[in-house]
């Protein structure tokens, strides 16, 4: 079992190799892409079941005896928590709120400009790969290099296209799942804003 590792590796970094170095890069811009799409999965779980007014009653009936669950869980928390101090010292409570959940606000943007950056980045430098591969191609083929070492021109075009493969390999699955996720980033923005709106129509009653 643990030969087949090295094995396993050293397949890989020959398949690497192909598309020289910006496959490389590609690869590295790979694992940050889905770096960023496993944290905004994991930080944009919604948890709680249910509109965001039942919500609120919810914590205001359990008070501090209360599991949370998910993101939302604990803005409301916060926000409920922010309105009792502004109560308790006669200040504007919206402010208050806006204040507790800005960090929350922060959160779930976190790593979005990475992924978007990534999606586009990961196509295009696949066609430089592409580019610099061709050039290769062609400047072998003009000094005869190609043919005294025995190699096709099929050979060379498709070892240059390795890296455009990999780019959109790379951009694809980013540019979906990326797009899942910043729906759901849109409705915890809206989310607070209604858990704003909900607390403070308190002082309105």
């Amino acid at each position: 079992m643990f030969e087949i590792i090295p094995q396993n590796i050293e397949l890989f970094v020959t398949f690497m190799n192909k598309g020289g170095l910006v496959m490389w890069v590609l690869f590295v811009l790979n694992l940050l892409l889905w770096y960023g799409l496993g944290y905004r999965y994991l930080t944009l779980h919604r948890g709680t079941m249910g509109n965001v007014r039942r919500l609120v009653e919810k914590h205001e009936k359990r008070g501090v005896d209360k599991e949370f669950k998910g993101l939302l869980d604990f803005a409301v928390a916060d926000a409920l928590k922010a309105y009792n101090e502004a109560k308790a010292i006669n200040k504007v409570s919206r402010n208050y709120i806006e204040d507790a959940l800005f960090k929350y606000n922060i959160v779930i943007k976190k790593y979005s400009t990475l992924v978007k950056t990534v999606v586009v980045l990961a196509p295009l430098i696949g066609l430089l790969g592409t580019v610099m591969g061709m050039i290769e191609t062609f400047d072998a083929l003009q000094n005869s290099a190609m043919f005294s070492q025995g190699a096709s021109i099929s050979g060379g075009i498709s070892k240059a296209l390795f890296t455009t493969e990999l780019g959109l390999v790379v951009a694809v699955p980013g540019l979906i799942i990326g797009r899942i996720l910043e729906k759901k980033q849109n409705r915890f923005a809206l989310e607070f804003e209604q858990i704003t709106d909900i607390i403070c129509t308190k002082d309105e009653k």
